[in-house]
């Protein structure tokens, strides 16, 4: 896909790595959709950045775990913008759920937001783009789909159902439509880890060292730009953590 000219949502793209995807795609011609829930001072400063490479930008708050509000975000940024050609399903909740200590409201937060929040999109976007006849749709799943942690259930379940959601997609809107999906490993840090639980993780990544934003949002990029042939897929973006 030829990015020049077109149509960017990248959900969560207030800052991190939702920001460096933004700005990665802007880079290569697109305009962008900046999607966020609260964090409308953070997503002023990533479309500034879209701004200053000379990209149209549009901002869109909506919790995503109300599937009325995807609803209607979605077809506000269609019909601002003409026709979405790119979708990003990076917003996502990361939060420790012991076991013990895990309880409904964990449970339904965490599944909302990042399963039922990524479907809602391609629900309500997927379908358009397939009628228009082009699209590609990449979401953020996680290795911990497949090696669970035990502190984070209800997330590794969720990110598990994001991979489903990625294979079912591909099916219903090909040919038109690209769906895959990235696995990510560790890339950020989450706020207040210490450096033994740093350690820790890194221990079980070959290449002994954390990802950067960059390097999610270079796989983006080549799903959306070189992906043509590629469909259902998990790209791992881990280190080599989920060979380990």
């Amino acid at each position: 896909m030829d990015l020049n000219g077109s149509w960017a949502i990248v959900t969560g793209a207030a800052c991190r790595i939702g920001r460096a995807i933004a700005l990665a795609l802007a880079e290569r011609g697109a305009n962008i959709v900046v999607h966020c829930r609260r964090s409308r001072e953070e997503a002023e400063v990533t479309a500034s950045q879209v701004r200053k490479l000379g990209r149209r930008i549009l901002i869109f708050t909506a919790d995503q775990s109300d599937w009325s509000a995807v609803e209607r975000a979605c077809d506000e940024a269609w019909r601002a913008t003409g026709g979405i050609d790119v979708l990003v399903n990076n917003a996502a909740i990361y939060r420790r759920t012991p076991l013990a200590e895990t309880s409904e409201r964990d449970w339904d937060e965490l599944l909302d937001t990042d399963l039922k929040g990524p479907f809602a999109f391609a629900r309500f976007l997927g379908p358009r783009m397939k009628e228009r006849g082009r699209g590609k749709i990449i979401s953020i799943a996680d290795v911990g789909a497949e090696r669970v942690w035990p502190g984070y259930i209800p997330y590794c379940i969720a990110k598990a159902g994001v991979i489903a959601m990625t294979r079912g997609l591909a099916k219903a809107l090909a040919p038109e439509v690209q769906v895959n999906a990235i696995a990510a490993g560790t890339i950020l840090w989450p706020e207040g880890g210490d450096e033994a639980s740093k350690e820790r993780a890194l221990r079980d990544v070959p290449l002994r060292r954390a990802g950067s934003p960059t390097d999610m949002a270079r796989a983006v990029c080549f799903l959306v730009e070189s992906g043509d042939y590629i469909a259902g897929a998990v790209l791992p973006v881990d280190g080599g953590r989920l060979i380990h």
